[in-house]
């Protein structure tokens, strides 16, 4: 598959989890009035189940012939690099609200640019392989 469209499915998935994760960050602050970094932690561990099931069968899917990456394996190496780009996301999320005192909201859309950038690094060269 050609790099640009491997980026064009990533970036229509992630615009889907992106969807996902704003509402359920809405849903959460707005509704049941919880707290903007519980509202994170949820919106995101949601839109992961998502993404790993596209990401494995139509943005990085293996070869027929390449089948030594096990779905074990798979799920582990998703779950680190969740990890790392929520970790970077989560630590861009802070300072902009709690030392930049940005919008919750605005500061949560622009985090999820930070998280795709990680993400997508980190399943290209190392879950998906």
């Amino acid at each position: 598959m050609k790099e640009r469209v491997r980026i064009l499915r990533f970036t229509i998935i992630g615009t889907l989890n992106a969807l996902i994760a704003a509402f359920v960050v809405w849903l959460m602050m707005h509704i049941r009035k919880e707290d903007y970094m519980l509202a994170n932690v949820t919106a995101y561990v949601v839109s992961q189940i998502h993404n790993f099931i596209w990401c494995k069968y139509w943005i990085f899917p293996l070869d027929k012939e390449n089948k030594k990456n096990t779905v074990w394996h798979q799920m582990l190496f998703f779950a680190g690099a969740f990890a790392l780009a929520y970790s970077a996301q989560f630590v861009f999320l802070l300072v902009l609200v709690e030392l930049l005192h940005c919008n919750e909201y605005l500061a949560q859309f622009l985090g999820l640019f930070i998280y795709g950038a990680v993400n997508f690094s980190c399943n290209k060269f190392l879950t998906f392989r």
